[in-house]
């Protein structure tokens, strides 16, 4: 493999795109979506309710815009941050929505101080997937539906933030596509440049040789 094709493999104009499914921050986002519409099912009105729609709005965007981010990063840093922001705010709006439905109702908001708050936001770290939730959502009280809601909520914040910086990081590290087909096409012309030296270089070479053959050949003839 000369220069040339080596500079090709390793500059590419594309970047990675993420395998959204294993992600945490979109493990989390995909239990928030099935939560939120087991909660809006038990809790809230069947017909009338605008939060229905809006609650599960805003938790089926936030999941869908990490896809949406993983599949555009392949040819925009810039669209994939701003759609993973998009889905950070959409959880966060989400969040406010659990935390009124415990005002309008007179239902405690559990804090630090709480005696199960430790218990439940040590559970929503350690489970990232539907089935740790799946038998436990239909026996929860209001109450605690919200609180493991809303400890969710802001456990895949913090996911989300930790996910910005990740594609921070890699965009000063790798550079978004204006930058990367730069660097591909100086790579290519480097190649270039390097095979037509290389190319002169041997012409040169041959050109010296024929001469010192033709010379050779002519003091033969005179002997």
């Amino acid at each position: 493999m000369n220069e040339m094709e080596k500079g090709k493999q390793q500059k590419t104009i594309f970047g990675k795109v993420a395998n959204y499914k294993k992600l945490h921050v979109y493990q989390k986002a995909e239990v928030l979506v099935l939560l939120t519409d087991v909660f809006c099912k038990r809790f809230l009105p069947p017909y009338g309710d605008r939060r229905v729609d809006q609650m599960n709005m805003a938790a089926r965007c936030g999941k869908q815009n990490i896809v949406e981010g993983c599949e555009d990063g392949l040819t925009s840093s810039k669209l994939e941050v701003s759609l993973v922001n998009v889905g950070r705010s959409s959880f966060q709006e989400l969040r406010e929505d659990y935390e009124d439905y415990l005002k309008r109702n007179d239902l405690p908001l559990w804090d630090q101080n709480h005696p199960r708050y430790d218990k439940i936001v040590d559970y929503c770290r350690k489970n990232n997937t539907w089935k740790g939730y799946k038998d436990l959502a239909p026996k929860l009280s209001a109450e605690e539906f919200c609180n493991m809601a809303l400890s969710l909520c802001h456990i895949t914040d913090k996911m989300f933030e930790g996910y910005l910086k990740h594609l921070e990081k890699r965009f000063i590290e790798e550079g978004g596509i204006k930058e990367r087909m730069h660097a591909a096409r100086t790579a290519y012309r480097e190649g270039i440049d390097r095979r037509l030296r290389e190319l002169e270089a041997e012409n040169q070479r041959l050109t010296a040789e024929n001469e010192a053959l033709k010379e050779r050949l002519a003091s033969q003839e005179e002997s």
